[in-house]
């Protein structure tokens, strides 16, 4: 049995999450905690920093919604590689800031990078990020690679799951976001690839 700490950003994804482990059909194999990180950066490291005071966990999931690339379809559920800032501008040569530039590697099976800022993204955004990077598969969020750093410094795994809401180079928006959001509240697909973990 594993210990999982599971961050979620919005009320509506702790919701979301508590329903489906409270729904799964099977005795739970793990023993699970929520907490929500709330929006941003700082808000997601200072939730996994209090929490893995509290308590010795096994697995930090990051779990909820998040834009993507044209490369995604909404609705799919993606367990990227890697995760990384992608707002970090770092001059050369200056050392002692690596964890703001180098890539966290995540337990997920996706060939997919997740990005973290603290900027929602649009179109252009994501083109020039892809660009910088090199990177067609992506995924866009504002906690994920926040919660890597903390769980990173005491050797703690992270897998990051996340559901696609919008995909701005296709032309979605806000409303468009609102809208998934709204309709697509089952999360069991993320209760069953921890319990496989």
């Amino acid at each position: 049995m594993k210990n999982i700490l599971v961050i979620t950003p919005m009320a509506a994804e702790q919701e979301n999450m508590l329903q489906a482990l409270n729904n799964y059909p099977n005795p739970l194999l793990n023993s699970y905690t929520i907490r929500r990180g709330y929006v941003g950066k700082v808000y997601a490291a200072a939730a996994t920093a209090l929490a893995m005071e509290e308590e010795r966990y096994d697995l930090v999931a990051v779990v909820g919604y998040a834009a993507a690339s044209k490369e995604f379809s909404t609705g799919d559920v993606v367990c990227p590689r890697e995760a990384r800032y992608h707002d970090a501008r770092v001059p050369a040569g200056l050392d002692g800031v690596s964890f703001l530039t180098d890539p966290y590697k995540l337990e997920g099976k996706d060939d997919a990078v997740i990005y973290t800022g603290d900027s929602f993204v649009g179109k252009e955004m994501i083109e020039e990020i892809k660009e910088r990077f090199s990177t067609p598969r992506a995924l866009f969020d504002m906690e994920a690679t926040a919660v890597c750093q903390i769980a990173a410094q005491r050797g703690v795994p992270v897998v990051v799951m996340k559901m696609v809401s919008d995909t701005p180079e296709k032309g979605c928006d806000a409303d468009s976001f609102e809208r998934f959001v709204t309709e697509h509240t089952d999360f069991s697909a993320f209760v069953e690839i921890l319990e496989q973990m």
